[in-house]
Protein backbone atom coordinates (compact mmCIF):
# COMPACT_ATOMS: atom_id res chain seq x y z
CA UNK A 1 0.00 0.00 0.00
CA UNK A 2 1.70 3.37 -1.22
CA UNK A 3 3.07 5.65 2.15
CA UNK A 4 0.31 8.67 1.35
CA UNK A 5 -2.81 6.03 1.87
CA UNK A 6 -1.07 4.51 5.27
CA UNK A 7 -0.51 8.01 6.76
CA UNK A 8 -3.16 9.06 9.01
CA UNK A 9 -5.41 12.13 7.48
CA UNK A 10 -5.54 15.75 9.43
CA UNK A 11 -6.87 18.50 8.18
CA UNK A 12 -9.02 21.45 8.78
CA UNK A 13 -11.80 21.86 11.18
CA UNK A 14 -14.68 24.59 11.91
CA UNK A 15 -14.83 22.99 15.62
CA UNK A 16 -13.08 25.94 16.92
CA UNK A 17 -15.15 28.99 15.52
CA UNK A 18 -18.51 27.01 15.57
CA UNK A 19 -21.41 28.63 17.56
CA UNK A 20 -24.32 26.32 19.57
CA UNK A 21 -27.49 28.40 19.80
CA UNK A 22 -30.70 26.92 21.69
CA UNK A 23 -33.75 27.46 19.51
CA UNK A 24 -37.02 28.16 21.45
CA UNK A 25 -40.26 29.33 18.98
CA UNK A 26 -42.22 32.10 20.35
CA UNK A 27 -45.16 30.19 20.42
CA UNK A 28 -43.73 28.30 23.65
CA UNK A 29 -42.36 31.81 24.94
CA UNK A 30 -45.79 32.71 24.67
CA UNK A 31 -47.15 29.92 26.71
CA UNK A 32 -44.30 29.96 29.46
CA UNK A 33 -44.56 33.96 30.64
CA UNK A 34 -47.22 36.18 31.36
CA UNK A 35 -48.24 39.66 29.92
CA UNK A 36 -45.63 42.62 30.07
CA UNK A 37 -42.60 39.78 30.97
CA UNK A 38 -38.85 40.37 30.07
CA UNK A 39 -37.61 37.70 28.57
CA UNK A 40 -33.61 36.92 28.16
CA UNK A 41 -31.49 33.90 28.28
CA UNK A 42 -31.52 33.21 32.26
CA UNK A 43 -35.75 33.50 31.88
CA UNK A 44 -35.66 30.89 29.36
CA UNK A 45 -33.68 28.56 31.79
CA UNK A 46 -35.45 29.06 34.78
CA UNK A 47 -38.95 28.09 32.91
CA UNK A 48 -36.78 24.98 31.20
CA UNK A 49 -37.44 25.89 27.61
CA UNK A 50 -33.39 26.34 27.24
CA UNK A 51 -31.37 23.65 28.35
CA UNK A 52 -27.78 23.50 28.63
CA UNK A 53 -24.77 25.25 27.54
CA UNK A 54 -24.66 27.75 24.59
CA UNK A 55 -23.04 30.81 23.30
CA UNK A 56 -26.86 32.71 23.00
CA UNK A 57 -30.52 31.93 22.03
CA UNK A 58 -32.13 32.08 19.12
CA UNK A 59 -36.13 33.42 18.71
CA UNK A 60 -37.96 31.57 16.18
CA UNK A 61 -41.59 32.31 14.81
CA UNK A 62 -43.34 28.77 15.26
CA UNK A 63 -46.69 29.32 16.89
CA UNK A 64 -49.16 32.80 18.29
CA UNK A 65 -48.27 36.04 20.00
CA UNK A 66 -50.94 36.75 22.38
CA UNK A 67 -49.09 39.05 25.14
CA UNK A 68 -46.99 41.78 25.24
CA UNK A 69 -43.34 40.50 25.75
CA UNK A 70 -40.04 42.24 25.71
CA UNK A 71 -37.75 39.93 24.17
CA UNK A 72 -33.86 40.16 24.00
CA UNK A 73 -31.91 37.03 22.40
CA UNK A 74 -29.03 37.07 19.81
CA UNK A 75 -31.08 36.38 17.15
CA UNK A 76 -34.46 36.27 15.83
CA UNK A 77 -36.33 35.14 12.64
CA UNK A 78 -38.15 37.63 10.68
CA UNK A 79 -41.39 36.28 11.61
CA UNK A 80 -40.76 36.01 15.28
CA UNK A 81 -40.00 39.58 15.20
CA UNK A 82 -42.82 40.82 13.39
CA UNK A 83 -45.08 38.27 15.21
CA UNK A 84 -43.33 39.91 18.44
CA UNK A 85 -43.70 44.15 17.63
CA UNK A 86 -47.26 43.13 16.25
CA UNK A 87 -48.87 42.42 19.98
CA UNK A 88 -46.78 45.66 20.86
CA UNK A 89 -44.63 43.62 22.49
CA UNK A 90 -40.12 44.42 22.09
CA UNK A 91 -37.13 42.90 20.51
CA UNK A 92 -33.84 43.89 21.69
CA UNK A 93 -30.88 41.86 19.70
CA UNK A 94 -27.98 41.06 22.15
CA UNK A 95 -24.96 42.47 20.00
CA UNK A 96 -21.88 39.68 20.01
CA UNK A 97 -18.92 40.57 21.55
CA UNK A 98 -16.51 43.04 20.22
CA UNK A 99 -13.35 41.34 17.89
CA UNK A 100 -10.05 42.50 19.86
CA UNK A 101 -8.09 44.94 17.81
CA UNK A 102 -3.99 44.03 17.35
CA UNK A 103 -1.88 46.53 17.06
CA UNK A 104 0.07 45.75 13.65
CA UNK A 105 2.59 48.75 13.91
CA UNK A 106 5.65 49.27 15.93
CA UNK A 107 5.10 51.51 18.82
CA UNK A 108 7.10 54.77 17.85
CA UNK A 109 9.96 55.64 19.60
CA UNK A 110 9.75 58.23 21.99
CA UNK A 111 11.94 61.56 21.69
CA UNK A 112 13.69 62.66 24.40
CA UNK A 113 14.15 66.62 25.01
CA UNK A 114 17.93 67.01 24.82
Amino acid sequence: MPLFRRIPKRGFSQGMWEKHYLVVNVGDVDAAFADGDTVDAVALKKVGLAKGQADGVRILGTGEVTKRLTVRAHHFSKSARDKITAKGGSVEVIPPPKKPKRNKMKPRPSKSAS
